[in-house]
């Protein structure tokens, strides 16, 4: 019999969010499993792997003493905390982004325990290896091989409602006519209750007080029939969530709204049926509370749903960005179809003014295009043949004929937009904050009601009765825990949706909590504090003029393959310059080139060559000195003896490279640069944009070792690159940027994606990441305190000072403020401006 191998050990760990937690993991669990190595730390999904055989509990002792709460997990990748029964799943798997995931709209979650609930019956569905809900949009995301009937069952049977999103276009659209829908019915429902609670308000204040006497019995008893009608015709949701929830031993804010107006009609049917069983000053209704705390509930859930609208809207402008219809070319008719029925290799004509509707390459024309919406780049780029257009774009002036190469969701648009949802969708670490408080809330405030009410009725003044249901119903209703369930995933969606109008793409939620933490910024050099490619930046004729010196060049280097002919060659075309006609091309390696032209032996290259066939260059010393200090490569050019001029070859910096590293500076960030080019040109690079920490002639392997050595130092690194090799280093980073422009590998190794390759966009995500982490700390802090001062004043902790009883009407409108407060400064963000010379909030 063959024996099992043994699985990994694992552990769950909470607090840890960034690399240097991971190191400060590894460091504590290093003399238990022999190396650092050995350890594998998942910040996002908050798991700790080791080798077979190590011993769980000791492992655990070890990370809790470094500051990382942990216990033994062997069942799941998913941190559950210990409150709750962990979730069976088939293998531990780790999540990774090739994971199958499933999406799920939900309905009937209102609250962070709704959203526990929620995520925990996802996660005992057998093959699912992760789960989140993203309150602010109602939707959840299941990662692992699952069944969809048995995602929606184990929804419907927390008590929720679910469905799975095929088409997440369309279901953006059917979710946003649900939205008004319910929104316009709340309206309606928040009308008939208060309308109700007001009136009885006013009856009772001409009419006896809310008091039941002998001669109003009945009409109190009518009346407490009509507000149980109003009451399960406006709120009767809240009543049958709370069923749900206590059929699967679950408490959430539909429990303290249902217990807190039950109680409150309840005690007032007593009264009204049999006033004898209380004290006459007892004999008080609280119809119009019950009736007014529902209607303010209703209120504040339509003004939030009217927030919360808002929240995505940097995704629907992404949407609103498609053209609906292409016009395509074929069998030589031109036709007006779907975008849908496009295909890959179909020829589309687009006209001056309209925006392309998927990506290719230029077969026809000219023209500049508006790239803004996906680079965050205000001016058009000029396009012709043979380049590459996005879909969503807007054409310009010119009309072009272009082949289609990518439809539908393969569109850069279509990626784009599944980027951001997805990482709207992430919940940052502080976001688990709120989930691990929601476990314990609602039973610990239903314990404070029932304290509360004990107190009130053995040590409290008379009607003790009185005080004591006004004190727990007040207790339940103010305590629900709406604002701290939406507190981070409201300011999440804005900030994402923000950072990608400046086309910054952040793939995950952690990624736009650490980049606001960020004290050391590494940048590789090539193709991202430069341009990436050769380019002239100096010429200086000895005699004649500078163009008759780029024609001898370019009729040279035309005959050439070398990285710096084609620069000269590129600079000739862009200044119109015709090359000269230049015969009996010979290229001489590392030294330059050679032709004839009438009758003259023409010579490009370095100085050691030319010096050496006989060609006197100290006229162009001073231009030659002047080249090298700007990092560029003299190359001279010389008609048989005599010189004739020099052209100064460079990667030419960026033109906002300077202006980009100087925000970073004021922001307190230290910025070094790593590259595999010689000191020399290093030094003269950095010292144009103001570095002051270089390593130079790094081998790409190493850039990762300077990544980890710096956080070893206690810096919170990110890492800015756009080539393969810079992917290690990426990976190492607390945050990888990749340059938009690079390769797709570099992209996939960074957790955010600069869509232009601008280091504006490092200093634009740093800036929106703080704006957004201060956001949330504001919405967290609002809840924490409305709720730790809120549920002492409504238990009655004022009335022995002062006589202050907290009424529950004032209790319900408190709560649903509590939420629309929330949602209001999470959208505060949607009107924030970074410092790139625009108006900064």
């Amino acid at each position: 019999m063959t024996d099992t191998p043994l699985a990994p050990v694992r552990l769950t760990i909470s607090g840890a969010s960034c690399q240097g937690c991971a190191r400060k993991i590894r460091t504590a669990l290093t003399d238990l499993v022999g190396s650092p190595e050995a350890v594998e730390v998942d910040i996002e999904h908050q798991t700790v792997t080791l080798p077979p055989g190590t011993d769980p509990e000791q492992a655990a002792k070890r990370v809790t003493a470094a500051g990382y709460p942990a216990e033994p997990l062997e069942t799941t990748l998913c941190p559950i905390p210990a409150s709750q029964p962990e979730a069976p799943v088939s293998e531990p798997v780790e999540i990774k982004s090739d994971v199958p995931q499933v999406q799920l709209a939900v309905t009937g979650a209102t609250c962070a325990s709704c959203v526990r609930t929620i995520e925990k019956a996802l996660m005992s569905v057998p093959g699912s290896q992760g789960a989140h809900m993203n309150l602010a949009d109602n939707t959840a995301t299941v990662y692992g091989s699952v069944e969809v009937p048995a995602l929606v069952a184990a929804v419907e049977s927390a008590g929720y409602g679910a469905s799975e999103i095929e088409d997440p276009d369309s279901a953006d659209e059917r979710r946003e006519q649900e939205d008004r829908r319910h929104y316009r019915e709340l309206l309606v429902k928040m009308a008939v209750s208060l309308g109700l609670g007001l009136g009885l308000m006013i009856w009772g204040m001409g009419f006896g007080d809310m008091m039941v006497t002998a001669s109003n019995q009945t009409t109190w008893l009518v009346l407490g029939g009509l507000t149980l009608v109003v009451m399960l015709a406006t709120g009767g949701h809240y009543f049958t969530g709370a069923w749900k929830a206590f059929r699967h031993h679950n408490a959430n804010m539909d429990t303290l709204i249902a217990l807190g107006t039950g109680t409150a009609w309840l005690y007032s049917m007593v009264v009204a049926s049999v006033p004898g069983l209380v004290p006459e000053m007892a004999r008080h209704v609280y119809f119009e509370a019950s009736a007014m705390i529902i209607g303010l509930i209703n209120l504040g859930q339509a003004l939030e749903l009217r927030a919360k609208g808002k929240t995505s809207q940097a995704v629907r402008r992404l949407l609103d960005l498609r053209p609906k219809t292409a016009r395509v070319i074929r069998d030589g008719r031109e036709l007006d179809l779907p975008v849908a029925q496009v295909v890959v290799g179909d020829r589309l004509r687009v006209r001056p003014g309209e925006q392309l509707p998927v990506d290719g390459d230029i077969l026809e024309g000219e023209t500049r295009i508006d790239e803004s919406m996906l680079t965050g780049e205000p001016m058009p780029v000029a396009k012709g043949v043979g380049d590459t257009v996005s879909a969503g774009t807007l054409n310009g002036h010119g009309a072009i004929v272009y082949a289609a190469k990518r439809v539908g969701s393969d569109t850069a648009l279509a990626q784009i937009i599944a980027l951001v949802k997805r990482a709207q969708g992430s919940k940052p670490a502080i976001g688990r904050l709120a989930d691990r408080i929601s476990a314990v809330f609602v039973p610990t405030v239903m314990l404070i009601a029932v304290f509360s009410a004990l107190v009130w009725y053995n040590v409290g003044p008379q009607p003790a009765v009185v005080h004591m249901m006004v004190a727990a119903t007040t207790v339940l209703i103010i305590a629900c825990p709406c604002a701290l369930g939406l507190a981070t995933p409201m300011s999440v969606m804005v900030g994402v949706g923000k950072a990608a109008e400046y086309g910054v793409l952040i793939r995950q939620g952690d990624a736009l909590q650490n980049a606001g933490k960020l004290d050391l910024v590494i940048l590789d050099k090539t193709g991202t504090i430069t341009e990436g490619h050769p380019a002239v930046t100096d010429l200086e004729a000895c005699q004649g003029d500078e163009s008759q010196l780029l024609a001898l060049a370019a009729g040279l280097e035309r005959h050439s393959e070398h990285p710096l002919a084609e620069a000269i060659v590129a600079r000739a075309d862009a200044d119109r310059v015709v090359p000269a006609n230049v015969s009996g091309f010979e290229a001489s390696s590392g030294k330059g080139v050679s032709g004839q032209f009438e009758g003259a032996t023409l010579r490009l290259g370095n100085r050691r060559w030319l010096e050496q066939q006989g060609v006197d260059l100290s006229p162009l010393a001073e231009a030659e000195r002047r080249i090298s200090a700007n990092a560029g490569t003299p190359l001279f050019l010389a008609r048989d003896q005599q010189v004739l001029g020099v052209l100064g070859v460079a990667d030419a910096i960026k033109a906002d490279s300077r202006e980009a590293i100087q925000r970073l500076h004021d922001a307190g960030i230290r910025v070094m640069m790593v590259t595999g080019d010689v000191e020399a040109t290093a030094n003269a690079i950095a010292s144009q944009v103001g570095i002051d920490d270089i390593r130079s002639e790094v081998l790409p392997e190493d850039k990762a070792g300077i990544v980890t050595d710096m956080s070893r130092q206690g810096f919170r690194v990110a890492m800015v690159g756009d080539g393969i090799n810079d992917a290690p280093a990426l990976a190492a980073a607390d945050v990888g940027f990749a340059i938009g422009t690079g390769t797709d590998v570099a992209i996939e190794s960074a957790a955010i994606t600069l869509m232009r390759g601008s280091l504006h966009g490092v200093a634009d995500a740093i800036e929106i990441s703080r704006a957004t982490v201060r956001n949330i700390h504001q919405n967290l802090f609002g809840a924490f305190i409305y709720n730790s001062l809120g549920i002492p004043v409504a238990a009655g902790l004022l009335y022995p000072l002062w006589g202050i009883l907290m009424n529950p009407i004032l209790a319900g409108a408190a709560m649903s403020l509590s939420s629309v407060t929330v949602v209001t400064n999470a959208n505060r963000l949607r009107l924030f401006r970074t410092s790139s010379g625009r108006k900064s909030s």
